[in-house]
């Protein structure tokens, strides 16, 4: 799907404001409402917008603390990374996961209450998934920029 710059306005003001009623999107815009509602739809069926969520403030739900967890394997094969995958999508305290080039072969955002309930998750579910060879834990000292926005030129 093509994005002209009225679909990117579009995603950056949604972006901004997901709860941005259709009326005001049209006018911030410059739609009459039918057409962006229209637009909005086409988005989504493309799945350009693959859904809506809040954003919310992990310290006031007892997750103040962000770890990012260096995990290697025991092997590339398909089964053990499979098998690591999948286990990894059950624990609910990773945020992200991703297959990685070079060092270590995945990278976690894990949230947690604090040091303590990290190294309870890292016991209890991290290091007993098959096929994981070694972790190695960094602590962020200050988060600087964080965002769930991309960027989108117009």
């Amino acid at each position: 799907m093509e994005l002209d710059a009225i679909d990117r306005r579009i995603l950056s003001a949604l972006q901004r404001d997901g709860r941005l009623q259709n009326v005001d999107l049209a006018q911030e815009v410059g739609l009459s409402p039918s057409p962006c509602l229209r637009r909005v739809r086409r988005l989504e069926e493309a799945g350009v917008i693959a859904g809506y969520t809040a954003q919310l403030d992990p310290s006031k739900i007892d997750l103040g603390m962000t770890i990012f967890a260096r995990v290697w394997l025991t092997g590339q094969d398909e089964e053990t990374v499979s098998a690591f995958v999948a286990a990894v999508q059950k624990l609910p305290q990773v945020a992200e996961c991703h297959l990685m080039a070079g060092d270590c072969d995945f990278l976690l955002r894990v949230l947690v209450k604090d040091l303590d309930a990290y190294r309870r998750f890292q016991i209890e579910h991290l290091a007993r998934i098959r096929g994981l060879r070694s972790i190695k834990t960094d602590i962020p000292m200050q988060t600087v920029k964080q965002s769930a926005a991309f960027p989108i030129p117009i």
